[in-house]
């Protein structure tokens, strides 16, 4: 794909590049979000929030509607099964300051495809029609739809769903390259994704195993698609927007981060989370985003990363998790692990 193309517009909303941030629950809150546009992701989407208001008191869809500070534009993803409860959910959302709205219809969850939500509304494209038809009608911000390529291998229908979406009013479409009863397994494929490009005039962004920038430009050359959608690929690796970034715009890699540059995206990632979360929650929820973080840090054999992950698993503080990061790269890496074992104490205490 040429970079001369015009870069990918929701509305009024201009994006800054050709890579997007997935949605993903349990993993795109703010301080995630915040980091991943700081390192060059152009439009970054909430964790998927419930349609019903009734459910919204709970802390954790508190914290997933939390947007604070954020830059714009602010993109909310609701889910549910029933249209008047979505568009008035949109309408509170866009109330309190989003900038985009997005539905999902992709998400293969078991208890959300049992609500008769997420990708299972793609068995009944009348459904589909409604819903899209009531959202788009309820605010005055874009409207944007997630989904999969269908419901099984033999529905395939994401072309008309897309059609359906884009007669509806919604104005960028976003697609995983694979259809329900695949979940999250086998390869995703890319010649639906082409069909639907072919088919509507609206953005369509391509989501599914683009792990890295010269899968990226692949997948955008082949499909047509407007950008690029990342979600499991950046789990531990933020850097990757900025380096598919790189690549589209000058065809060649960028360098790695350094050392000094990953042990301080490390330490901003944790204190956000501590800030966010607060003190007792903030630490375990740093426990899984240090285990992605190590997954990908090849100075350590899985040996290394298993005893490192225990080591920090065990800590209970966040000044212990601050202590553990200055320790990560301050050592010879076949030293590290034993010795941040040695000197670094639940509570933080140098023990050395």
């Amino acid at each position: 794909m040429s970079n001369s193309c015009p870069l990918p517009r929701i509305g009024r909303h201009l994006l800054a590049t050709r890579v997007i941030l997935a949605p993903m629950a349990g993993v795109t809150d703010r301080p995630f979000r915040m980091l991943c546009r700081r390192l060059g992701a152009g439009l970054v989407v909430g964790e998927m929030v419930t349609s019903d208001p009734r459910l919204w008191h709970t802390r954790k869809s508190r914290l997933r509607m939390d947007h604070r500070g954020e830059p714009g534009p602010r993109s909310v993803q609701i889910a549910g099964g029933d249209a008047e409860m979505l568009a008035e959910a949109a309408r509170l959302n866009a109330a309190m300051g989003a900038e985009i709205i997005d539905i999902n219809m992709g998400c293969p969850a078991k208890k959300v495809c049992n609500k008769a939500a997420g990708s299972a509304l793609l068995r009944d494209e009348v459904v589909v029609a409604k819903i899209l038809q009531a959202v788009v009608a309820a605010v005055d911000i874009p409207v944007t739809l997630k989904i999969r390529t269908g419901w099984c291998a033999d529905s395939n229908n994401g072309v008309r769903v897309a059609r359906i979406a884009e007669d509806a009013g919604i104005q960028a479409l976003a697609v995983h390259g694979r259809h329900r009863q695949q979940r999250y397994g086998g390869e995703a494929e890319y010649e639906t994704i082409a069909a639907i490009k072919a088919a509507v005039g609206i953005p369509v962004f391509a989501n599914g195993d683009i792990a890295s920038p010269a899968k990226a430009a692949r997948v955008l050359d082949y499909t047509g698609a407007d950008a690029v959608m990342v979600g499991r690929a950046a789990q531990g690796n933020p850097w990757i927007f900025r380096e598919i970034d790189h690549y589209l715009r000058h065809g060649q890699r960028l360098a790695p981060p350094s050392d000094k540059e990953r042990a301080e995206v490390l330490r901003d990632h944790l204190t956000a989370l501590h800030d966010f979360y607060g003190r007792h929650l903030g630490v375990r929820i740093a426990r899984k985003h240090l285990g992605w973080y190590l997954a990908g840090d090849d100075r350590f054999d899985d040996a290394g990363q298993h005893a490192l992950r225990a080591t920090f698993n065990g800590l209970e503080s966040r000044h212990a998790q601050r202590r553990f990061i200055d320790e990560l790269f301050r050592h010879d890496p076949a030293a590290t692990p034993r010795r941040i074992a040695r000197d670094v104490a639940p509570d933080g205490v140098c023990a050395a």
